[in-house]
């Protein structure tokens, strides 16, 4: 049996939430708020807020420390709604439970190169089906998907099973991959201070960038 949804044209701009995730611990950056971390002197949060701002209908931001800092860089900031860090999932539930659009857009706030078209590639991607994931070509990006807001009742009841792995609650539901081949440096993410080094140096770089490639 499919849960497959009925296909009709998405209008990103008006049925489409953006939640970023930023509330991680930041434990591979010494306990850092990751999503304040400045690359090239913009905050990590700031440089995905670009990718989704002017393309959906609302911005939010999960967070569960230094709200007032996130408040200036999104439309709402949602905190999960269980204390301890608890993971991707639940932020990504507590989003869906505010949400007043049909479909949401995640992404974590640790992958400040994110394609410009991310919004309507994804859009554009979902088809029939009731989450769409991104996919660089060689590896998936679970916690960079458009997914349902009706899809909030099933992933309570997971978490509420102890389920706290993004991968193991999508092989739940009809998903399909949006493919993202041409642009796979696009979806690097930042754990370290040199990999925060390196990016702003390519940032810095794109002609090296480019010859590498070549």
């Amino acid at each position: 049996m499919t849960d497959r949804t009925e296909i009709r044209p998405l209008n990103s701009s008006t049925d489409v939430t953006g939640l970023i995730l930023a509330g991680g611990q930041g434990s591979r950056m010494g306990g850092r708020d990751k999503g304040l971390v400045r690359l090239d002197g913009i905050e990590l949060v700031g440089h995905v807020r670009t990718r989704l701002e002017g393309r959906v209908a609302e911005v939010l931001i999960s967070a569960n420390r230094h709200q007032e800092s996130y408040r200036r860089l999104a439309d709402r900031v949602v905190a999960d709604s269980e204390q301890g860090f608890q993971g991707p999932l639940m932020g990504i539930c507590s989003g869906l439970g505010v949400a007043t659009t049909q479909w949401v857009l995640v992404v974590p706030c640790d992958t400040p190169a994110l394609p410009h078209d991310l919004v309507p590639r994804m859009v554009a991607g979902i088809g029939g089906h009731r989450i769409a994931v991104a996919h660089d070509g060689e590896r998936l990006y679970p916690v960079i998907m458009l997914l349902e807001r009706r899809l909030a009742s099933d992933l309570q009841a997971a978490l509420a099973a102890g389920e706290r792995k993004v991968g193991r609650w999508l092989e739940r539901h009809d998903w399909t991959c949006v493919d993202f081949s041409d642009c796979p440096d696009a979806f690097s993410n930042l754990n370290t201070e040199e990999d925060k080094r390196r990016l702003e140096a390519r940032l810095k770089r794109p002609d090296l960038e480019r010859k590498e490639e070549g």
